[in-house]
């Protein structure tokens, strides 16, 4: 979400920009989620590319740490690798209930702990143990982490005066007060988007068929932001931007005038939505999880550490919803 706010940043250009940009940066909540990490992490492989963490989250007390055990759980895991040349950005979804080896802490050895969900690491050891997860599934080194609360979607879409999304299929939506989705294209503020992303109960693909909503929501979240009529627009702008800086969490060394120099040749064109290769759904011991399609994924991921996704992605055509 925050890379929206870098997105409009390096658009809008200029010094004022900068200032703003430096600004913004007080606004954003910080954390260490590496601190804990102690080391046998993945070696950084090329100077200049960016590897994101990316955590959608969900809690009962939206005042909680992020790096509190117990308080949340992540609803949407995307790995944001950005090249080298910062020209293209690959968003890699990690099913929620992909199933994983989760360490027994963030400092203790890949090889330890047992095989869970993968959110479940978010739950057990907030921030930190996702990092520790996602680096020993991956073996991707993790350069930034980024995280937001649901409340904070509905922030950000709102501040844009709401995005219009694609319904495939009329439904009803299983949460309170029950809004029926019809289908077509519908334009939703924050309320109905997050509802409408919620929902999976209602598709063959279930869970599958929300990621590829969360995904379509991040286009359309992006599309909107670098649309002319926020840019032009100062009020707009300015509440957008302060919405998404108030919403999130970061690591301490994320710097939002660094990022806005880093995704300055970035545009809605450039980015691009995978879903993390994997087999489909399974049931283990009595639990169904997703499980992983171990060469495919090992392949991608190879490819992301050495800032070769471009080659991966012409060798591994993907759907046009990015359901890998």
């Amino acid at each position: 979400m925050a890379g929206v706010a870098v997105l409009v940043l390096a658009l809008i250009g200029g010094a004022g920009a900068w200032f703003y940009a430096r600004s913004l940066d007080n606004n954003m909540a910080r954390t260490d989620p590496f601190s804990e990490i102690t080391g046998d992490r993945p070696p950084k492989a090329v100077n200049g590319a960016l590897n994101i963490l990316m955590v959608g989250t969900d809690s009962r007390d939206p005042d909680a740490p992020m790096d509190r055990a117990g308080e949340w759980r992540a609803d949407t895991i995307i790995v944001m690798h950005i090249p080298a040349d910062h020209k293209q950005a690959y968003l890699v979804s990690i099913p929620r209930d992909l199933y994983v080896p989760i360490p027994e802490s963030a400092g203790a050895g890949c090889e330890t702990g047992q095989r869970r969900k993968i959110n479940a690491a978010f739950a057990f050891g907030g921030l930190p143990l996702a990092v520790r997860t996602v680096e020993c599934f991956t073996d991707v080194h993790i350069d930034h982490v980024m995280a937001i609360d649901f409340a904070g979607f509905k922030q950000v879409t709102d501040a844009l005066g709401g995005v219009d999304l694609e319904v495939e299929r009329t439904i009803t939506s299983i949460h309170k007060p029950y809004r029926k989705f019809t289908k077509g294209t519908n334009h939703m503020n924050g309320t109905e988007a997050l509802d409408w992303i919620r929902q999976r109960k209602q598709f063959p693909d279930g869970d599958f068929a929300r990621m590829r909503h969360q995904q379509d929501f991040l286009r359309a979240l992006m599309d909107k932001a670098a649309s002319s009529g926020t840019l032009t627009n100062p009020k707009k702008l300015n509440a957008f931007l302060q919405s998404v800086t108030e919403a999130v969490t970061v690591d301490q060394g994320f710097s939002l005038t660094d990022m806005a120099v880093q995704f300055r040749n970035l545009r809605g064109e450039n980015l691009t939505f995978v879903t993390s290769p994997h087999l489909g759904s399974q049931t283990i011991n009595g639990e169904s999880v997703v499980v992983s399609d171990r060469e495919k994924a090992l392949t991608m991921y190879r490819a992301m550490a050495a800032d070769t996704m471009a080659d991966w992605m012409q060798a591994n055509k993907q759907p046009a919803n990015g359901n890998g």
